[in-house]
């Protein structure tokens, strides 16, 4: 009686049997990311200790018949490969956002957000095939080279991190408050003038968290850059030279590998795991100094 006059309700059965669910969930896959973590680098440590992390790291000879395993090239290939494709699609991807966001009807806005959801779930090996089939023969006939090099993989990464920048950017956009564009036009600004110095400042941080995620998934994508890059483990000479990134060479020789040579190819996982943990920091600050900027 007395719990009741207090208004204070006993916990439902239900109620902690999802809890527990949820917490039991959570640890999981935090267990998962710690053993997948460990398991990385527990195989590819040893062989950068064995090789030398310069060695490793900076040596463009990749060899591993004749025990060289530097993945200095397919190191230069990722980041070639991934910045081509961010050059023109980061741009892009902002403008369509602030098209959506700022400029377009809402019934166009609305359609609009909608295709760029069903772009994010193709597969990416539609996209590879894309490439393959259309862009890769058309770099051939019109610009030179035999079609698979870094253009095609930027082109076809491109679009890939379209989605990721656009939807990031969008939402981060409709996140300011709306007094913030209601101040700046009785300030006598116009529209676009309100779009690029105010709208825009005021999302910097979810700007840079679309690129900077756009990065991310273009540096860890496989198949698509397997399809249309020529995976060549040399340093490319120009945007149409063959290349190969740090996940081809993984995908390309995690089959047959063995000994040092598995344990290199793990070695370069952690790599690329460190790139990605790099990457989710500049992401963690990139918010903060926004909410700081912001008050």
């Amino acid at each position: 009686m007395l719990a009741k006059a207090e208004g204070w309700n006993p916990p439902q059965t239900g109620e902690v049997l999802v809890e527990k669910l949820l917490m039991l969930s959570a640890a999981v896959s935090v267990l998962a990311i710690i053993l997948i973590t460990l398991f990385i680098f527990a195989k590819g440590v040893p062989v950068i200790e064995k090789v030398g992390f310069k060695e490793f790291l900076f040596n463009f000879n990749w060899n591993p018949t004749n025990g060289s395993f530097g993945i200095g090239s397919m190191l230069v290939g990722s980041l070639l490969v991934t910045l081509s494709a961010l050059i023109w699609s980061a741009p892009l991807g902002l403008m369509v956002a602030v098209f959506m966001a700022e400029i377009a009807p809402n019934k166009i806005g609305r359609v609009l957000g909608q295709l760029v959801e069903l772009l994010a779930g193709i597969p990416s090996v539609v996209y590879g095939f894309f490439g393959l089939i259309i862009i890769v023969p058309f770099i051939r006939e019109k610009l030179g080279g035999n079609g698979m090099s870094i253009l095609a993989g930027a082109i076809v990464l491109g679009i890939m991190v379209l989605p990721t920048i656009i939807s990031i950017t969008r939402d981060a956009i409709l996140a300011v408050p709306g007094e913030f564009k209601d101040g700046s036009l009785a300030l006598g600004a116009t529209h676009y003038q309100t779009i690029w110095h105010v709208m825009l400042p005021a999302a910097r941080s979810g700007i840079i968290t679309a690129v900077v995620l756009g990065i991310g998934r273009a540096i860890g994508e496989t198949m698509a850059v397997v399809m249309v890059t020529g995976n060549a483990a040399i340093i490319p000479d120009s945007i149409l030279s063959p290349t190969r990134t740090m996940t081809s060479n993984i995908v390309l020789e995690m089959g047959y590998a063995v000994g040092d040579h598995q344990a290199a190819l793990f070695a370069t996982g952690a790599v690329l795991f460190v790139f990605i943990v790099i990457l989710n920091l500049m992401v963690n600050l990139s918010v903060k100094a926004g909410s700081k900027w912001e008050h």
